[in-house]
């Protein structure tokens, strides 16, 4: 496709795989002083540098590249190099525009009518501001020329991340579009699902993000949760209609091929179930420096390209990167999602399945109503058997051998560490019908030591990842706080509340100390942003928003209650 051209030709220029890279011996051999100075930033991203556009036809790039002066080792200077990228690539920003987004209305009507202290509505109507602030139109440039760009063409707007994450992301979306449905921002929600679905119509899933360089992966499918939560407040059939096909080809995606692992049971029964398998085994373009950095600890090929499939099928998980994918939980080197069945994954496949059935319903397709509900009561069976630990009181994640074949149940293959993402089953309705299988999840949660005075921390592991301890993410609270509040006792709900009032108020608090919302939250102390990973820590943000909007909406906030952090 025309985008991959560009992206190639990108990675050839600035990241060549072979003698030197260019930037490498730029930045981290002539001198980090010299390339400060050229790129105008400390910190070098390469994702700045694969999101450019370019000015003119590949062959002229390509010819004008190899007229440039090399050093010894092959590498270009950082001035040459510097004056090279600014003649013959756009701005990073150029591709995206700001569009004010069609239904944004400064106060909307029925905005958080359970929200009665004035201090916390002026707040959460500046947190619904940013919706204006993060929206984004694809350029006509992008249309026109789309041969020139890594940025894929979405017709409708879009609701970016922020800071370094310029585009669509999947997951992120799902966060957004609840916190649109609390803003009233209804057009806007039904964009996003619609750009997604032409995505799936192209490439036969969800990608990562809507960038050239990550259709070699998904990520957590969240599509038939937006579009089953859009659908519940406006009642489009229409949406529905023409979303279905494309839920029905992503379901196939990540319950066939590749993402399907059949576990035996120790009744003989065997279980279909889903893992994460990037279809890649180079370095990530968008973080090619720091995967090369990371596979120089190696020394075989083979186990190089495994590991670039390790690190890039982590990526699809939305958990870049944890002690949970990993043997050695302080070397990267021994990542294993591909070896690894996730609890949450599965989950989510299910509750694709009750949506699919639902959906189909609604709309008169008896057969495939029939056909997923079906499939769901086997995952759901296949989840119980594989990956509950009733000792534990949680769902965990379950470890693969070698064998690509029908694998026997080992119950010391299951991953015995807590993870919020144990608890993620909560937010799934077959999980929630055994009274007394919910009453010892909450208890394995309050005991756990993931719920800290900030929120619930992503696992007990201080890794220096940044979905490890003491990090706390948006997504991992408004799923495990929601699911505690569909279970319906007084118990739940209560403990809830508490984890959603400390984690607004968290938010709160960083949004009046920094001006801005955060990626990620240090659940130790309220008001403190997360850290650790491979890139700075990011603001803007939107799957934060999203999760507050949500959490006033269902909790609300008293006129007595303080906001302040106790």
């Amino acid at each position: 496709m025309a985008q991959k051209a560009i992206l190639n030709l990108v990675i050839a220029l600035l990241f060549p795989l072979t003698a030197v890279p260019l930037i490498m011996t730029s930045t981290f051999v002539a001198g980090k002083a010299a390339s400060y100075e050229s790129y105008g930033h400390k910190g070098f991203d390469p994702k700045l540098y694969v999101d450019l556009s370019l000015k003119n036809d590949l062959s002229i790039t390509i010819q004008e590249f190899h007229k440039l002066p090399r050093a010894e080792n092959d590498s270009v200077p950082v001035r040459e190099l510097a004056s090279f990228i600014e003649s013959h690539f756009g701005d990073a920003e150029e591709d995206l525009v700001h569009v004010k987004p069609v239904d944004f209305v400064p106060e909307p009507k029925d905005f958080l009518p359970k929200v009665k202290n004035p201090e916390v509505r002026a707040w959460a109507l500046e947190v619904h501001s940013l919706w204006n602030n993060l929206s984004r139109k694809v350029s006509n440039g992008v249309f026109h020329r789309p041969d020139y760009h890594t940025l894929l063409p979405l017709k409708s707007p879009v609701i970016i991340p922020g800071s370094r994450f310029r585009e669509v992301y999947y997951w992120d979306s799902y966060w957004v579009i609840r916190g649109l449905l609390a803003s009233k921002m209804y057009e806007t929600a039904k964009g996003i699902v619609y750009n997604l679905i032409s995505l799936v119509d192209e490439f036969g899933y969800v990608l990562n993000g809507a960038r050239a360089y990550y259709t070699n992966r998904s990520q957590p499918p969240l599509l038939s949760s937006m579009i089953i939560d859009i659908y519940s407040q406006t009642g489009d059939k229409d949406l529905v209609a023409k979303s279905l096909p494309a839920l029905l080809k992503e379901h196939d995606f990540w319950s066939s091929g590749i993402h399907k692992v059949i576990i035996e049971d120790a009744e003989g029964s065997s279980h279909a179930l889903s893992r994460y398998y990037a279809m890649w085994n180079k370095p990530r373009p968008e973080s090619s420096t720091t995967d090369l950095e990371t596979a120089s600890k190696l020394s075989n090929t083979c186990e190089k390209k495994q590991l670039y499939r390790e690190v890039a099928s982590t990526a699809e998980s939305g958990w870049d990167f944890s002690s949970r994918w990993m043997r050695d939980v302080f070397d990267l080197t021994t990542l294993a999602t591909t070896s690894i069945i996730p609890v949450d994954l599965n989950a989510f496949i299910l509750k694709m399945e009750l949506d699919i059935s639902s959906l189909a319903h609604s709309i008169g397709d008896y057969g495939t109503a029939k056909r997923f509900r079906k499939a769901s009561e086997a995952r759901k069976k296949a989840i119980n058997s594989i990956l509950w630990n009733a000792e534990m009181g949680q769902w965990v994640d379950y470890w693969l051998g070698s064998s690509n074949d029908v694998i026997t149940l080992n119950v010391s293959s299951q991953n015995k560490k807590t993870f919020a993402s144990n608890f993620v089953p909560l937010w799934i309705q077959p999980f929630r019908s055994d009274a007394k299988i919910v009453d010892k999840v909450i208890s394995s949660l309050q005991s756990s030591g993931l719920v800290h005075p900030a929120g619930i921390a992503t696992s007990l592991t201080d890794s220096g990842q940044q979905w490890d301890f003491p990090n706390g993410w948006a997504p991992l609270q408004h799923m495990i706080v929601e699911g505690l509040v569909r279970c319906g006792s007084e118990k739940a709900r209560a403990l809830a509340q508490d984890i959603a009032i400390k984690w607004i108020r968290t938010n709160y608090l960083a949004f009046k100390k920094t001006g801005t919302m955060h990626e990620k939250y240090d659940v130790r102390k309220c008001g403190d942003v997360g850290g650790g990973g491979e890139y700075t820590p990011q603001t803007g943000f939107g799957w934060s928003n999203g999760v507050v909007l949500a959490f006033l909406e269902e909790f609300g906030w008293p006129t007595d209650l303080k906001i302040e952090c106790p």
